[in-house]
């Protein structure tokens, strides 16, 4: 039976909601211990992520921007990683390449090293400063 086809009662509909009111506030008070007076942008930055979204997150240096976005991949256990775009990153070191490798027994094989965009959480730190085709692998 699909969740479509489920008959909720009112009861189980209401510690559904419970549940997830509890969860909210244990994730509010975990990044409230790393990230203090920007309760706006992580309220914003969280209705984002539970709808699938993508964030632009502007603002002056010192804001804790990327100390927040990495808080709240450690609080969900995701991958993060911080790509720092520069006029000289190569596309292929934002998506991985492959790289030949010597093996234990002297024999050579392609290994294909995976680029940071293999994280569940990106951040793209200065992203209007490469060029075009790099900006373009990130897409």
């Amino acid at each position: 039976m699909s969740l479509e086809q489920r008959k909720w009662s009112v009861d189980e509909e209401q510690a559904v909601v419970e549940r997830l009111r509890e969860g909210r506030q244990r994730i509010d008070a975990e990044l409230s211990r790393v990230i203090v007076g920007q309760k706006s942008v992580i309220e914003q930055v969280l209705i984002a992520l539970f709808s699938g979204g993508h964030c632009l997150i502007t603002g002056a240096p010192g804001l804790a921007k990327t100390l927040l976005v990495k808080a709240i991949a450690q609080v969900f256990d995701l991958r993060f990683q911080r790509v720092q775009f520069t006029p000289d990153l190569m596309p292929a070191d934002i998506t991985g390449t492959e790289i030949l490798e010597e093996t234990g027994d002297g024999r050579r094989q392609m290994v294909f090293v995976k680029g940071p965009i293999f994280a569940n959480v990106i951040l793209a730190d200065e992203i209007n400063r490469t060029q075009p085709k790099t900006q373009s692998a990130l897409l």
